[in-house]
């Protein structure tokens, strides 16, 4: 007994046109000292020249932009570590709506105050003791606000997945693509996009060591929760996949590479100096996988998504050790 998978490659190639002139057709990236070091053709998309420094403005407003005018009139909802509250707020701005994001508490201060600037109230709570789901869920009900989480829907989800389809628009055929995980968003709108163009691509998911949770469920074959991680990508301490994204990566996704804090801070750092270009933890995770010889094999041509770069210079020089 099969099911309908909730987003396809028709959804993807919609919400492209959707964002097209609107979200930033994001540079790729080459590097020869790259290449040379990992023995392969490595193309990085670099989603930290995305509208608010992330992928996650794709899904946003792939989402928002479907609501009808008199939802948009009352506002939006959504729960974020940081980077879907500036694009649910960007997106929500963009179309002459409100956003009123949950935050956690330790959210860094740079993702905070650039959801403010582009117009969102904030409300916080603890991470480690609340539940953001529920919490975020009660927001939009008792103020009659459109919901849009992070991850678990298929506008998202499909929005997301543009990312993809534009790097193999662009670079034609890879062997494999490697993808940052938290909640799975990014990675099964990847993995729709890129299996459906080449069925024998290798998809390569990448967490934190103490952030395994999708890396787990899928050995399990379920959705496995974890305790809340505690590593520096913050925006992917994740601790459960999502329902519907894990629907769509336990089909998609062959494989999952961690990864440590210093790892990624290896990696944040060589972006700087040899590519010229400020990363955030968490988007920096697929490159440090490569460096740091998480991948094996490694692919003759490969592609990363850098999926951020919403970091300020005190925490970049703080986690660096500049």
């Amino acid at each position: 007994m099969t099911s309908t998978p909730p987003v396809g490659l028709a959804d993807v190639r919609d919400a492209a046109a959707r964002i097209d002139g609107i979200a930033n057709r994001t540079p790729v990236l080459r590097s020869r000292t790259l290449d040379d070091r990992v023995g392969a053709a490595v193309f990085l998309k670099c989603e930290n020249f995305q509208r608010v420094g992330a992928f996650k403005f794709r899904g946003a407003y792939n989402a928002v932009s479907r609501l009808s005018p008199e939802q948009l009139a009352k506002g939006i909802a959504a729960y974020s570590s940081g980077n879907h509250a500036q694009a649910v707020a960007l997106a929500a701005r963009e179309l002459g709506s409100s956003a009123v994001i949950l935050m956690p508490e330790d959210t860094p201060d740079s993702k905070r105050a650039a959801a403010v600037g582009y117009g969102a109230e904030i409300v916080t709570y603890d991470r480690y003791t609340g539940d953001r789901v529920a919490l975020g869920e009660a927001l939009a009900r008792d103020r009659g606000l459109a919901l849009i989480p992070p991850y678990e829907h298929p506008h998202v989800i499909a929005g997301q997945g543009t990312a993809a389809l534009e790097l193999l628009e662009e670079v034609g055929d890879l062997e494999a693509l490697v993808v940052p995980v938290g909640g799975g968003g990014l990675m099964a709108g990847s993995a729709t996009a890129a299996k459906g163009l080449l069925p024998r691509i290798r998809m390569i998911g990448v967490e934190p060591e103490t952030g395994d949770d999708t890396r787990r469920s899928l050995a399990a074959g379920h959705r496995v929760s974890i305790p809340v991680p505690r590593t520096i990508a913050d925006g992917q301490a994740a601790e459960i996949p999502g329902a519907l994204t894990f629907s769509v990566n336990q089909r998609l996704v062959d494989e999952i590479a961690l990864v440590d804090d210093d790892e990624i801070r290896a990696a944040m750092r060589w972006a700087f100096e040899r590519l010229k270009i400020v990363i955030e933890p968490s988007g920096a995770t697929a490159l440090a996988a490569l460096l740091a010889g998480r991948l094996d094999p490694v692919p003759a041509r490969i592609g990363l998504i850098v999926s951020g770069g919403n970091i300020d210079a005190r925490r970049f020089a703080e986690l660096c050790g500049a």
